[in-house]
C-alpha cells in the first residue's frame, strides 16, 4: 500500500488528484465540527449519553460523531447510500428504469440525476423528523417555524455538500467518493475509541494485566482486518470456453476466460441492512420519547440492541444476534439475487458462442450458476456474521462498547483495497499511454 502511494506521488496527474481527494477531507471534517444555527447542542449530547441501547450508535458512526454534535453534516452521507440503494431496487422493479439502465452512459447519467434528487427528499424528511421529534424537547433553541426551517435547511444542505464532494472526488479524485467520505467518518472516530479502551482495560491496572489487555485488544483488531481481507478478496473463478467462429476471412474466437464469483457477493449491504433494520424500532421509540419502562414492548426494544447481546447475566436478550444472523443472510442471498442474475449470464453466454466446459449452454448453464451462487453466498454470509460478532461478544461479555465494529472494519478494509486498486489502475492507463506515445 505504501509502496502504490509512493509510485503514485511520483507522477504530477495522480499527485494532483490525490491532493485534491485530501482537501475534499478536510472539508468534510471542518463541515463536521461546523455547528447549525439555532439549536443546543449540549442538550443533544446529554440525551444521547443517557442512551443505553445502540438504535443511534450505528448512525453516530457513519457521521464521524457529527450527529450527536448536531454539527453541519449531521445526517452525513446516508441519505445518498439509502436513495443509491432504493434506485438500485427499482431498476429491478420498473422496467422502463432498467431500460434507461441498460441505455448507456445516457441512462445512467438520468439515474444518477434521480438519485440525488431523491437524496435531498430523504435528507429533508430525516432533518424534518429530528427537528419535530426533538424540538419541543429542548433541541431548538428558540421553538419557533422560523428555527425549525432553518435547522432543517442545514442539515439537508449539509447532507447534499457531501454528496457532492463525493462526487467530486469520484470526478477529479482518486475516485470512490461516496466511500471515502464514509470511510474519513468512521476513520475520525477510530482514537476515542482506542482511548476508550485504553481507560477501560489499561489505565490503572498492573503492568502485566495492562500489557496483556493491549496484547489482546491488538491482536483481535488485526486478525479481524486480516479476515476482512481475506473475505473482500477470496473468488470463485468459472472457466468459460469460447468457440471458433468465421468471421469474415478470419477465424475467431476460442480464447478461455472466467467468470469472477466474489465471496462475498454483497459487501457491507446485508450488515446495513439488518442493523438499520433493527435499529428502526428503538428509533421511533426515541423520537416518541418511549423509551424505559419494564413492559413487555421494552424487552423487545432491548432485545433488538446490540449492546444486550452475549451477556451472561441476561442471556434471553441473545436471542435478538439469533435475528440478526437470520436477517444478515437473509439479505446476502437477496441483494445478490438483484444484482447478479444467472439467467442474464447464461443467455449472454449463448448469443457470444462462450459455455462453461462440461456444462451444457442454456438452462443447465443457468442452474449451474444458481448452485454456486447460492453456496458462495452463504459462505460469504458466514463470513460477515463471524466479524460482526467478535465485537457483539466482546462488548457483551467485556463491556468493551466502541463504535469501529464488524461493519466499520469491513467498510475500512473494503473502501481502502478498492481506492488502491483505483490508484494502481490509473497508473497502469497512464504507463501504456505514455508508451504508446513513445
Amino acid at each position: 500500500m505504501f509502496k502504490t502511494l509512493r509510485n503514485a506521488l511520483k507522477i504530477a496527474d495522480i499527485r494532483k488528484k490525490l491532493i485534491f481527494t485530501f482537501l475534499m477531507l478536510i472539508i468534510v471534517r471542518f463541515g463536521s465540527q461546523l455547528p447549525i444555527p439555532g439549536v443546543n447542542r449540549d442538550y443533544f449530547a446529554a440525551w444521547f449519553a443517557q442512551q443505553t441501547g445502540d438504535a443511534f450508535n450505528f448512525f453516530d458512526a457513519f457521521t464521524g460523531g457529527s450527529f450527536t454534535s448536531l454539527s453541519l453534516f449531521a445526517l452525513g452521507i446516508t441519505p445518498y447510500i439509502t436513495s443509491s440503494i432504493i434506485m438500485q431496487l427499482l431498476t429491478i422493479a420498473i422496467p422502463k428504469l432498467e431500460e434507461m439502465q441498460k441505455d448507456g452512459e445516457d441512462g445512467r447519467k438520468k439515474i444518477q440525476t434521480m438519485s440525488r434528487y431523491l437524496t435531498v427528499a430523504l435528507a429533508l424528511i430525516q432533518a424534518s423528523a429530528m427537528t419535530i421529534g426533538f424540538g419541543n424537547q429542548g433541541l431548538l433553541q428558540e421553538v419557533s417555524v422560523w428555527n425549525g426551517i432553518t435547522v432543517v435547511a442545514a442539515m439537508t444542505a449539509g447532507s447534499a455538500i457531501l454528496m457532492w464532494i463525493g462526487e467530486q472526488i469520484t470526478a477529479h479524485g482518486v475516485g470512490n467518493g461516496i466511500s471515502i467520505v464514509l470511510l474519513i467518518n468512521i476513520v475520525s472516530s477510530i482514537p476515542n475509541d482506542f482511548i476508550t479502551l485504553y481507560d477501560q482495560f489499561i489505565k490503572g491496572e498492573t503492568i502485566l494485566k495492562g500489557v496483556l489487555a493491549a496484547v489482546i485488544i491488538i491482536a483481535v483488531v488485526l486478525l479481524t482486518v486480516v479476515f476482512v481481507n481475506i473475505l473482500q478478496g477470496g473468488e470463485r473463478r468459472i472457466p468459460v470456453q469460447y468457440a471458433k467462429k468465421m468471421q469474415g476471412r478470419k477465424m475467431v474466437g476460442g480464447q478461455s476466460t472466467n467468470i469472477p464469483l466474489k465471496v462475498n457477493t454483497a459487501g457491507v449491504i446485508p450488515v446495513i441492512f439488518a442493523s438499520s433494520l433493527m435499529s428502526f424500532p428503538g428509533v421511533i421509540a426515541s423520537l416518541l420519547g418511549k423509551t424505559g419502562g419494564t413492559g413487555i414492548g421494552s424487552k423487545i426494544l432491548t432485545a433488538l440492541n446490540q449492546s444486550s447481546w452475549c451477556n451472561p447475566s441476561q442471556p434471553v436478550y441473545s436471542l435478538g444476534l439469533l435475528l440478526y444472523i437470520v436477517l444478515v443472510v437473509f439479505f446476502a442471498y437477496f441483494y445478490t439475487s438483484i444484482t447478479f442474475n444467472p439467467i442474464e449470464i447464461s443467455n449472454n453466454m449463448k448469443r457470444q458462442g462462450g459455455f462453461i466446459p462440461g456444462i451444457r449452454p442454456g438452462k443447465p448453464t443457468t442452474e449451474y450458476l444458481s448452485k454456486i451462487l447460492n453456496r458462495i453466498v452463504f459462505i460469504g454470509a458466514v463470513g460477515l456474521i463471524i466479524v460482526c460478532i467478535i465485537p457483539i461478544v466482546f462488548n457483551g461479555f467485556f463491556g468493551a462498547n466502541v463504535s469501529f465494529g464488524g461493519t466499520s472494519i469491513i467498510i475500512i478494509v473494503g473502501v481502502v483495497l478498492e481506492t488502491i486498486k483505483q490508484i494502481e489502475s490509473q497508473m497502469l492507463v497512464r504507463n501504456y499511454k505514455g508508451f504508446l506515445n513513445d
